[in-house]
């Protein structure tokens, strides 16, 4: 099957050992997206809204770079370092799905990541 790897300058690059995203069998996988600015590669925000924004600005990004969009998210696994962070993480969320939502995951980071309070990776058509 083949598959193209999607990379954009418009979202937070990626560590080197690993895609922005993948398309394959007509679906976009977007990598776990954690909330750098895209310019300076520095971690944004310092509340959980303003981090899943900027999670969720780079995906759409990467989404556009694909040829895909937010509208056609189905799928997003979102990783939290702490549980208490989800009303908050959800305020922001449903500003970006406000009808028809994607299914969702989420879960906590594994490890502590100085700064880091979220981390989400999506699944769209292409």
């Amino acid at each position: 099957m083949p598959r193209d790897i999607i990379f954009t300058t418009t979202a937070a690059k990626p560590p080197p050992t690993y895609s922005q995203a993948v398309r394959a069998a007509g679906l976009i996988f977007v990598s776990g997206t954690a909330p750098h600015d895209p310019a300076t590669g520095a971690l944004t925000g310092s509340t959980i809204q303003e981090q899943t924004r900027q999670c969720l600005t780079n995906i759409s990004a990467i989404l556009d770079a694909s040829g895909s969009s937010m509208d056609k998210v189905v799928s997003v696994t979102v990783v939290l370092a702490d549980e208490d962070d989800f009303p908050g993480m959800n305020e922001e969320w449903s500003l970006w799905f406000p009808v028809d939502p994607p299914a969702r995951q989420a879960a906590k980071l594994p490890a502590k990541i100085p700064g880091l309070l979220v981390s989400i990776a999506a699944i769209a058509e292409a």
